[in-house]
């Protein structure tokens, strides 16, 4: 077997690896109504669970040493509970005052589908399909007993603010009857941070102790996109430890006692937050920067909740004193500008990886940056991703050239080669001996045409990744029928691309994979014309892998992001350009229009015989 077929061979099994792991890590989803929309259908046994029963409260706070011994506390959402207006540019929604629940929120940015007015629900009160809320209240410690302080069943009052606006905050008032006056502050600020102020003030004779706790629940185990490059459910930094568990693993942690559910609980020094994080959302407990704090994790199997906690240290309260917690609680769109200001300006400590980032984070966080930059210059997603395939080829380009040449300098050593084969016959120690010999005398690195298909792999899971999990090019448009980047190609080879009245296949269905859009098409020929730079192989094997490949990738990529896709046919573009004018500086004009032709009579005369 000569240089040739082993290194086409070596090729052909790369790909199929390439292409099994992508089909491993990155299946097709099952089809859902609406995969982007983070409020879900309840499991059946959360279903058939007393309809407003919410999260298990904290446990209490020990007086002595702020250990926790167990304390459930239940509550039933009233349906005519009285309420409180949040609007700002980005948001509506409404505060419960039972409870005095963050329960109600949609984001008026973002629209459920491309086409829809619908806007996206964030959270959601106990008593629809899917309840996802925030909480707040204090532990009970020492003598004290749950009906001491405010639970998720308390009615508070509202002591200042009618509505919860960017200048409006509103404070909710409660009393015990025992000489504690509860408050609770709550702002908004332009975009989606809460700021959470917590107050207590003794009247009473004698100290009491308790501790602050948020927490956010969600009832039933939410739809998940089902991808394996992207994470959807917990995501907690305690101190430098970022930690990102599945729905299914956290169902699966063991019993802990002290918390009467199956849970995880760190102890956190200084900096860290916890939350749920979908796709483009995510709702995150944040306590101030410094804080120490328990952050805690936990499943309910019955009636299927899953609940984040954040948990302040035990706090005693002199009589006549008052003490304070501020906190701050995250619920919106996961934008890398909103949250990188977060993270510098408020002091949310490496708030920014709380965007999926992957395994390859040292290519995605740069690409997605600069990414992000020629958009805010140029204004179109799509134009963006052209530039920054060039920018990638420019860097690449002296490891291109390299390859090119490399591969140039081969073709003129083939004569040798050929003369080597003759005179070492079945000798393959001889014609192994005399090839080394060959490429060291004429400084040739058979390797080096590798080295950029090797390099490239990582940055184009990279960029799928931006792609594919950034809000930034959700629903960004590029040209004329491509409206969406993070989609596939509407358009449908089966209907002429729109001409004929009847629609597509549904995505999921049999005939799916044939319904190739114009960019995908695009992309088969663009790797089609790359191949027609050199001859075609005179081996029929080789020839038979060459002339299938690019059609085989154009099928498998077809259902890829647009995005992607326009990554992909640039990139060809470019190398395509970049070869032929190496091949040209080196004396070796490419026969382009020859080649096609001269593989046109050669089918011809196949089909013939």
């Amino acid at each position: 077997m000569d240089d040739q077929n082993k290194n086409l061979i070596l090729a052909v099994v790369l790909s199929g690896i390439v292409l099994l792991t992508w089909t491993y890590f990155f299946p097709a989803p099952e089809p859902v109504t609406d995969p982007n929309a983070p409020v879900v259908q309840m499991g059946t046994d959360a279903q058939n669970a007393a309809d407003g029963t919410v999260a298990l409260a904290p446990p209490s706070a020990d007086s002595v040493s702020g250990t926790t011994t167990v304390s459930t506390q239940t509550a039933e959402q009233i349906p005519d509970a009285p309420r409180i207006d949040i609007e700002t540019d980005r948001v509506v929604g409404s505060i419960s005052l039972i409870g005095g629940r963050i329960d109600d929120l949609s984001l008026k940015d973002y629209n459920v589908e491309l086409d829809s007015d619908e806007i996206v629900t964030l959270l959601t009160p106990v008593g629809s399909d899917a309840p996802y809320y925030a909480v707040y209240g204090w532990a009970p410690g020492g003598d004290m007993t749950a009906d001491d302080v405010p639970g998720a069943n308390t009615e508070w009052s509202v002591e200042s603010g009618e509505a919860l606006s960017l200048d409006s905050p509103v404070t909710l008032v409660w009393n015990n009857g025992k000489g504690l006056l509860f408050r609770r502050t709550i702002a908004i600020d332009e975009n989606y941070l809460f700021t959470i102020t917590q107050s207590v003030e003794n009247a009473g004779a004698d100290a009491k102790r308790m501790a602050a706790y948020g927490i956010v629940a969600r009832h039933g185990t939410p739809e998940v996109s089902r991808y394996f490059v992207l994470h959807e459910g917990l995501v907690r930094l305690t101190d430098k430890t970022l930690e990102e568990a599945d729905y299914k693993d956290i169902a699966d942690y063991e019993m802990v006692a002290r918390e009467g559910a199956q849970a995880s609980v760190e102890d956190v020094a200084e900096n860290g937050w916890i939350g749920f994080t979908d796709k483009n959302w995510m709702t995150t407990l944040v306590p101030q920067p410094g804080q120490p704090f328990t952050s805690v994790v936990k499943y309910v199997a019955n009636p299927e909740i899953y609940q984040v906690e954040s948990r302040l240290p035990a706090q005693t309260i002199e009589p006549g004193a008052t003490i304070e917690n501020t906190t701050y609680l995250f619920a919106g769109a996961k934008e890398w500008e909103t949250i990188k200001h977060y993270q510098d300006d408020t002091g949310i400590y490496r708030f920014v990886d709380s965007i999926d980032w992957g395994w390859f984070f040292f290519f995605t966080k740069p690409i997605f940056r600069l990414l992000h930059a020629l958009n805010a210059i140029i204004g179109n997603m799509g134009w963006s991703i052209i530039v920054l395939t060039l920018i990638i080829k420019g860097i690449m380009f002296p490891l291109a050239y390299k390859s090119y040449v490399s591969m140039a300098r081969m073709k003129e050593l083939q004569p040798e080669m050929e003369k080597l084969k003759e005179e070492a016959g079945d000798d393959r120690e001889k014609m192994q001996r005399g090839m080394m010999e060959l490429y060291k005398k004429n400084k040739v690195n058979p390797a080096s045409g590798c080295l950029p298909l090797i390099l490239q792999i990582p940055v184009f899971f990279s960029l799928y990744k931006v792609i594919f999990v950034t809000i930034e090019l959700r629903h960004a448009p590029w040209i004329g029928w491509i409206r969406d980047l993070s989609a596939p190609d509407p358009s449908s080879i089966l209907n002429l691309f729109g001409l004929l009245s009847f629609a597509p296949p549904e995505p999921g269905s049999l005939f799916a994979i044939l319904s190739l859009g114009i960019l995908p098409i695009l992309l088969g020929i663009s790797m089609w014309l790359q191949q027609k730079l050199n001859p075609a192989p005179t081996d029929p094997s080789q020839k038979m892998i060459m002339a299938w490949m690019p059609w085989v990738f154009m099928f498998m990529l077809g259902s890829f992001a647009s995005g992607l896709v326009l990554y992909w046919i640039a990139n060809n573009t470019i190398t395509f350009t970049q070869q032929y004018l190496i091949m040209r500086s080196h004396g070796h004009k490419p026969e382009v229009l020859g080649n096609i032709m001269s593989s046109l009579r050669l089918k011809k005369k196949e089909d013939a015989s």
